[in-house]
C-alpha cells in the first residue's frame, strides 16, 4: 500500500481508483498530480494557437491531442529521470521522502525501464509531426537531461525549468506550420501543406513563458524552504529570501509584457486583450497572496497556473478575429 504524497490531493484518482500494484508507477510519473501535465502541455497549445491566429485559422484539434499525449508521456519520463538523479536529496525532504524510489517501492533499474518506455512512445508521437518539430523535440532532451543537476550548481534552477517546460511553445508553433514529415517523405501519407510565417512571435512567446515558469516554480519552491536549506538544495525562493514576492511579481510582469509584444508582432486581433488582461490579473493575485510561511497556500497558488495558462491559450485563440471580420 502506498501513501498519498503531500503535494497530491487526498482525492486524487491514483490513490482512489488505481490498482495497488500500479500506484507506485503512476506516482513515479506524477499522474496523481496532473498539474504538471497541463503546465507542460499548455505552452505547446499556445504555440499552436499563435500560429493559427497569425494565419487566420483555428488550432488543429488533432495536433492539440498529440501534444496532450506527448506532454503526459514526457512529463512522466522527465519526473522519473529527476527522481533517479535526486533520490538521495528526496530522501532528506519531507515532501519527497515517500516518492517511489526513495521509499523503496521502485528500484532505480525499474525506473530507468519506465523512463525508456515513456520516451519511446513519446518519440512515436513526435515522429508523426513535421521535420522541424522532430528536430526541436530531440533538441529538448539536452534541457531535460541537465535540469536535475541545476539545483546543485545554480540558485536559479527554476529558470532552467522555464527553458525546458516551455519548449513546447516553439515546437507547437513549428508543428502547426505543416511541411514534410518522415511519413510523407516515405510516401506513406500526403505531405501536409507548408504555411511559412514569421518566427519572432513564437520566440517572444517562449521568452515570456520562461518568466511565467520562473514565477510559478519559485512559488512552488516556497514549500521546501527549510528542507532545501538543510539538504543544501538551491532554489530561486532561497536566493530571493524575503524579496520572493517582489521577485515573483517582476517575473510575471516580464511574462505579461513579452506575451503582449508577441501578440502585437504576430498581428493578432484586439480580442486577444480582454483574456490577456484576465491572465495578468491572475498572475498579480498570485504574487500578492504569496506568503513564505504558508506552504499549503503556495501549493494552491502554483496549481492555479493551470487555469491561468488556459486563459492565455484562449487569449491567443481570440487573437484570430480581426476588426475587419465584424
Amino acid at each position: 500500500m502506498t501513501e498519498v504524497l503531500p503535494d497530491a490531493l487526498p482525492t486524487n484518482w491514483v490513490d482512489r481508483h488505481a490498482p495497488p500494484g500500479l500506484r507506485p508507477w503512476l506516482k513515479l510519473g506524477r499522474f496523481d498530480r496532473p498539474a504538471g501535465i497541463w503546465l507542460l502541455m499548455l505552452p505547446g497549445w499556445m504555440g499552436i494557437a499563435l500560429a493559427g491566429s497569425m494565419q487566420g485559422r483555428w488550432p488543429d484539434p488533432v495536433l492539440l491531442a498529440q501534444f496532450l499525449i506527448g506532454a503526459a508521456l514526457m512529463r512522466a519520463a522527465g519526473c522519473a529521470f529527476n527522481d533517479i538523479v535526486d533520490r538521495d536529496f528526496d530522501a532528506q525532504v519531507a515532501r519527497t521522502a515517500m516518492r517511489p524510489i526513495p521509499a523503496g517501492q521502485i528500484s532505480v533499474r525499474q525506473a530507468w525501464g519506465f523512463l525508456i518506455g515513456c520516451s519511446l512512445v513519446g518519440l512515436v508521437v513526435l515522429l508523426t509531426m513535421n521535420l522541424w518539430s522532430v528536430g526541436l523535440g530531440v533538441a529538448s532532451l539536452a534541457l531535460v537531461a541537465a535540469y536535475p543537476f541545476m539545483k546543485r550548481i545554480t540558485w536559479w534552477p527554476q529558470a532552467w525549468l522555464g527553458l525546458t517546460f516551455n519548449w513546447g511553445a516553439p515546437l507547437g508553433f513549428a508543428a502547426a506550420l505543416g511541411g514534410p514529415t518522415l511519413l510523407s517523405l516515405a510516401g506513406l501519407i500526403a505531405e501536409p501543406p507548408l504555411r511559412p510565417t514569421d518566427p519572432w512571435p513564437a520566440v517572444l512567446l517562449y521568452a515570456g513563458l520562461v518568466f511565467w515558469t520562473l514565477g510559478y516554480d519559485t512559488i512552488y519552491a516556497v514549500q521546501d524552504l527549510e528542507d532545501d536549506a538543510l539538504a543544501g538544495v538551491r532554489s530561486s525562493a532561497r536566493r530571493l529570501g524575503q524579496h520572493t514576492t517582489r521577485g515573483v511579481l517582476a517575473f510575471y510582469i516580464a511574462c505579461f509584457c513579452l506575451v503582449l509584444v508577441a501578440g502585437w508582432v504576430g498581428g493578432l486581433g484586439p480580442l486577444m486583450l480582454p483574456p490577456l488582461a484576465v491572465f495578468g490579473l491572475m498572475l498579480s493575485r498570485q504574487a500578492a497572496a504569496l506568503r513564505l510561511d504558508d506552504p499549503a497556500g503556495a501549493l494552491a497558488l502554483f496549481k492555479s497556473n493551470v487555469w491561468a495558462g488556459a486563459v492565455l491559450v484562449a487569449a491567443l485563440v481570440a487573437g484570430l478575429w480581426q476588426p475587419a471580420a465584424f
